[in-house]
């Protein structure tokens, strides 16, 4: 294909997917579908007319990738409708970390014991497989700053934490593939990768947050000068939070994630604070420059920054999900990769969430349907290529390629046609 041709392709869609097709909304077909459909269609399964190597193109996508789950995380964090307290983060909290750990371990079991995997190789494949995915799970996630509804809660707050503590075990699969498994190796995985990382990570992220909100605070109340560039404070502060966490070894996406929640609570707090009639300096200028004044929230960075951020999660959505239907071949349907994705979703994915909220007094409405909205997506895109980038031997890598691919097509289809249904069917 040519440029010209990607271009024609590329906007038609955007056109297509802005204007809302009824013919769309009458299928109750997801966007990702509509991507997915276009990038098959177009990849070696049907026509050939591209195909992306992942394998080749692996650093390309690692960073890809990376970025959408990063803005991704930020826009999740800032929607978060209430503040760290136990009784309404207990669920999301033990499907994070409990949940996950039972989901790694649950496919590291069939990866041994059902595909013959090495230890390292099931552990790291669990890992892969496990986290939830906040790019591809719109239609399941908050819709909107203030949106308390218990199931998006959830099911967002999960995938936002989820993404960070699966690197734990990514990092254990890796390390247990290049070294014989022994107490030094499982001690120091626990003191850097569980304990450092973990605490810094939140640290990081809570204190950045905090501190942006305050300074921005106190920008706009002493100064009159012209309004902050909201977009790229928010960019900002994935830029620093990502960054500072890359450079001490701890979790960013955790931490990018707490950096949003953070900023958003603390924005609440100081205007809760200064009170609704409290005068900065930029909503006395505002009230010159403009015929109504701006209602004092709207200058707020998470909520100036988010309609830019929206539409770039969007536009990575489709640009990823078009190169996975460039990825896919037809052999790449194999026994083996379909029984992982049937596993994942029939068994571990229900017996986990019911594990892992055991005696929380979550209802078991809310239990079920979170045990079945667990889409896999940009996230396990992203832990598979930084494998490959960090060393996975190439028949592994070939093998998790297929493995991770289909799974995702699935969860793409199978939870995109089923949502909408299932929401209107069994949730208020």
């Amino acid at each position: 294909m040519t440029n010209a041709t990607w271009f024609v392709l590329i906007g038609t869609l955007l056109i297509m997917m802005g204007l809302r097709s009824p013919v769309l909304q009458r299928l109750r077909l997801t966007p990702s579908i509509v991507y997915l459909a276009i990038g098959v269609t177009l990849g070696p399964s049907v026509l050939g007319a591209f195909h992306f190597n992942p394998l080749e193109q692996a650093h390309l996508l690692e960073v890809l990738a990376e970025i959408a789950v990063l803005v991704s995380l930020f826009i999740a964090g800032m929607k978060m409708p209430m503040p760290f307290k136990w009784r309404e983060w207990n669920a999301p909290v033990r499907l994070a970390l409990i949940s996950m750990t039972i989901s790694v371990a649950l496919t590291a079991v069939f990866g041994y014991y059902v595909l013959a995997l090495p230890l390292g190789a099931a552990i790291l494949l669990g890992a892969i497989l496990a986290p939830t995915d906040p790019v591809l799970a719109t239609d399941v996630q908050v819709r909107h700053m203030g949106d308390k509804d218990p199931l998006r809660f959830t099911l967002t707050s999960e995938a936002g934490m989820n993404d960070g503590s699966a690197f734990l075990f990514v990092m254990l699969g890796l390390a247990m593939l290049s070294s014989p498994v022994s107490y030094e190796l499982l001690g120091a995985w626990v003191l850097k990768d569980v304990l450092w990382s973990t605490i810094v990570a939140l640290v990081v992220g809570l204190v950045m947050g905090r501190l942006l909100a305050q300074l921005v605070w106190k920008q706009r109340f002493l100064s009159n000068e012209v309004p902050l560039l909201d977009d790229f404070l928010g960019m900002g502060l994935i830029g620093v939070v990502y960054g500072v966490c890359l450079l001490l070894d701890a979790w960013g996406f955790l931490a990018v994630f707490a950096a949003a929640i953070s900023l958003r609570q603390s924005e609440l707090k100081l205007a809760s604070i200064h009170g609704p009639n409290q005068e900065t300096g930029f909503n006395r200028q505002i009230s010159v420059n403009s015929e109504e004044p701006t209602p004092p929230n709207s200058t707020q960075v998470s909520e100036g920054s988010m309609l830019f951020k929206e539409s770039l999660e969007r536009l990575s959505e489709l640009v990823l999900v078009m190169l996975l239907g460039g990825m896919l071949f037809l052999d790449s349907w194999s026994l083996r990769a379909v029984g992982v994705a049937l596993f994942l979703f029939l068994v571990v994915r229900p017996a986990s969430v019911f594990l892992g909220l055991l005696g929380s007094g979550t209802p078991m409405r809310l239990q079920m349907l979170v045990g079945w909205f667990g889409v896999r997506g940009i996230g396990s895109i992203y832990y598979l290529m930084f494998a490959i980038v960090f060393g996975l031997p190439e028949a592994l890598a070939v093998e998790f390629i297929h493995i991770t691919l289909v799974v995702i097509v699935l969860s793409i289809v199978v939870h995109g046609l089923t949502v909408k249904p299932m929401m209107t069917k069994w949730w208020p």
